[in-house]
C-alpha cells in the first residue's frame, strides 16, 4: 500500500506549492530545483495541451484523456481534479521516484489537491499569492495563452483559491520574483533543520 510511504519519507521532505494560475509558481519551482541540489520537482500528469517551451516529463507529464483515465482506474494517481476543462493528477510513481532520490520532493498543484495530499503524507504546504487580483489579471493577459472568457474563469477560480490560504503553513507574495525565490529557499532550508514536526 502506498500509505506506507508516510513512515518512509526520511530521505527527504515533501513540499507542496500552490498558487492561482499566472502567479508564477512554475517559474519559482524551476528556480528552486535548479538552485537547490536537494530539491526535485515532481511533474503533474495533465491532459491539457503542451504550451510553447514546455518539456514533457519535466514541466508536466502530458497524457491523452484516455491514458489519464487508465491511470486513474489503475489507482496510479494519488489525487486528481478537473480544472478549466482539463484533468490534472499526481503520479504515485513520480512521488516514489522523488522519495528514492534522497531529495526533497516539490509538488506544484492546486489547493484542493494539496489538502488531499496532506491527508496522505506529512508535508509542508506553501501558498503563493499574487500582489492583487488586478496584477494577476494583467499577468494572465500578458502570457497570451487564454482568451478573455478563460481569463475571467481563472480569476473567479483564483478568488476561491485565495480563501484556502488559511490551511497552508506558509504564504508568500510573488510581487518580486527574486524576493519570492529567496523566501521560498529560506523555507526549505529552515524546514530541513526542523527538530520537531506535527
Amino acid at each position: 500500500m502506498w500509505s506506507s510511504c508516510v513512515k518512509s519519507w526520511p530521505v527527504g521532505q515533501l513540499f507542496v506549492m500552490c498558487a492561482p494560475a499566472g502567479t508564477g509558481k512554475t517559474t519559482l519551482a524551476k528556480r528552486l530545483s535548479l538552485a537547490l541540489s536537494n530539491v526535485r520537482c515532481v511533474p503533474t500528469v495533465t491532459t491539457r495541451p503542451k504550451r510553447a517551451g514546455e518539456i514533457s516529463g519535466e514541466d508536466y507529464i502530458f497524457e491523452t484523456k484516455e491514458n489519464f483515465n487508465s491511470l486513474l482506474q489503475r489507482g496510479e494517481l494519488v489525487e486528481h481534479i478537473e480544472l478549466h476543462g482539463h484533468w490534472y493528477g499526481t503520479s504515485k510513481r513520480e512521488l516514489e521516484a522523488a522519495r528514492k532520490s534522497g531529495k526533497h520532493a516539490l509538488l506544484v498543484i492546486d489547493t484542493r489537491g494539496a489538502l488531499a495530499i496532506r491527508q496522505l503524507f506529512p508535508c509542508v504546504l506553501i501558498f503563493i499569492k499574487p500582489p492583487s487580483l488586478e496584477a494577476l489579471r494583467q499577468r494572465l493577459e500578458g502570457r497570451a495563452t487564454e482568451d478573455a472568457e478563460s481569463i475571467l474563469k481563472r480569476l473567479a477560480w483564483a478568488q476561491g483559491e485565495l480563501q484556502d490560504e488559511k490551511y497552508f503553513d506558509y504564504s508568500v507574495v510573488n510581487e518580486d520574483v527574486d524576493l519570492a525565490f529567496q523566501v521560498l529557499s529560506g523555507i526549505i532550508v529552515a524546514e530541513s533543520h526542523r527538530v520537531q514536526r506535527g
